[in-house]
């Protein structure tokens, strides 16, 4: 006979459980196991059965022919390069974000535009009342576009509403943790209301071809609240980046199954909204009129995308017996630790009686490894007073035993730092071969290249 059995969920990793724990056992996170709806248990042969039930799935070859996916471009440049070219009929997006920094109001933009191009587009959100999401329309400019609006946090509701007629084109989401379904019990928000309200609203989305966004919320160290198998079961996973008090946005495409990932669109929050950035390297580049010590021009690589960052360096030395800090904002502090060591064994220079602080210039984040050698550069200005010259530009990977490495995609690198203007590059010596209209200086290891910055005159 079956029986119900009681379980619990971790609200930060989705785990579950048979009895109630203080701690998580899979992500350690501390009071996070709430109790759920029960689950029917099952004899083992009954559920094992292979016999009853189920269906035949239609199987084809690997060469068959397909044709490729429809887009709905937004005519927003940048949004459309995330996306890899525009919406995709039958496809899940999930955007993330802190809040206020812009989600709604671009996904309000993207939706405007598309409803006045002739798409049929709906926005549903859970969180404010249609007069409000109508009021933001007006102070953006958009009062006049056919966007169908509703505020239903109910995904039976809204399945319904759109599952009568023809679909829309595109259903925005305003947010997938305000949704509830009543096929699972939980309020709105707990790892197995997320996981099935996004389950029927991708599953309405392959079945009837909308191209459906979800708008999620982020936790503290901005990951995206809910369960990870949300990522997992959408086609697209953008992160909106940036601090609210900047006037500029990154949208990062983390996840694209129909387009390149690691691609990123660039906005500036305005009044009227967010507005594109069509050169993000003039935006990350501060006045480089002269020669300042600890200043670093470094080609950053975005997907296809190259975008000049100036990283900043600065060192002050402490009296004898002083604890040094190591500050950093915009790059990984192990990654500095490690240029550091590298710089002290290899390069005979000394770090360790110097605080050191490390910026990216206008609130960019670098994951890039090519960084490396920049960073070098600007520490090493830093401690000898000894600026970069001002029209050059550094990259390369910098190996624990000093070697310099080449990097990925060093000719796109090197086109945009020249149609910038700038003349010299910093690279290792495998680049240094190539064929390029910049003045290329090669190094093999970290210590030639100190040499060559502390002999310069």
């Amino acid at each position: 006979m079956a029986k119900l059995q009681r379980r619990y969920v971790c609200q930060a990793c989705g785990s579950v459980s048979n009895k109630w724990a203080g701690q998580c056992a899979d992500c350690a996170e501390w009071n996070t196991m709430v109790e759920e709806g029960g689950q029917v248990v099952t004899p083992f042969a009954a559920k094992h059965n292979l016999q009853s039930g189920g269906r035949a799935v239609s199987l084809v070859g690997l060469d068959s022919d397909i044709a490729l996916p429809e887009r709905a471009a937004t005519g927003i440049k940048e949004l459309d390069r995330a996306l890899g070219g525009g919406f995709v009929e039958g496809s899940a997006t999930l955007i993330g974000g802190d809040p206020g920094i812009g989600k709604s109001t671009l996904l309000l933009q993207a939706a405007a535009k598309l409803a006045l191009a002739g798409k049929s587009v709906a926005y549903v959100s859970g969180e404010e009342a249609a007069d409000q999401v109508r009021l933001r329309a007006r102070r953006l400019g958009l009062g006049n576009a056919p966007v169908q609006l509703a505020a239903a946090t109910s995904v039976r509701d809204i399945l319904t509403t759109f599952g009568n007629g023809a679909p829309p084109d595109l259903l925005v989401i305003d947010s997938i943790q305000t949704m509830h379904s009543d096929l699972i019990e939980g309020a709105p928000g707990t790892v197995s209301q997320v996981r099935a309200s996004a389950q029927e609203l991708i599953r309405f989305a392959k079945e009837r071809g909308t191209a459906v966004v979800l708008v999620g919320h982020v936790t503290k160290d901005g990951s995206i609240a809910g369960p990870r198998v949300l990522e997992h079961m959408v086609d697209t996973v953008l992160s909106f980046e940036g601090e609210r008090s900047h006037q500029y946005r990154i949208l990062r495409a983390i996840k694209n199954r129909f387009g390149g990932t690691d691609e990123i669109g660039v906005f500036a929050m305005v009044e009227e909204g967010l507005t594109e950035v069509s050169n993000p390297s003039a935006l990350f580049l501060t006045s480089r009129d002269e020669n300042v010590t600890g200043s670093t021009v470094f080609p950053a690589l975005e997907g296809t995308r190259p975008v000049l960052v100036e990283i900043q360096a600065l060192t002050v030395r402490l009296a004898s017996g002083a604890t040094p800090r190591r500050a950093v904002v915009g790059w990984d502090s192990g990654r500095l630790a490690m240029i550091l060591a590298v710089l002290e064994a290899r390069c005979g220079l000394s770090f360790s009686t110097c605080e050191v602080y490390l910026n990216i210039a206008g609130g960019y984040r670098l994951t890039d490894p090519a960084a490396d050698l920049a960073v070098a550069a600007a520490l090493v200005s830093a401690l000898s007073e000894r600026p970069v010259a001002i029209d050059a530009v550094a990259f390369g990977e910098v190996a624990l035993s000093g070697e310099i490495r080449p990097v990925a995609h060093a000719g796109l690198r090197l086109k945009e730092s020249a149609k910038l203007g700038f003349g010299r590059a910093l690279v290792p010596l495998a680049i240094a071969r190539d064929k390029s209209a910049m003045t290329l200086s090669g190094f093999k290891t970290l210590r030639q290249f100190v040499d060559h910055m502390l002999a310069r005159d």
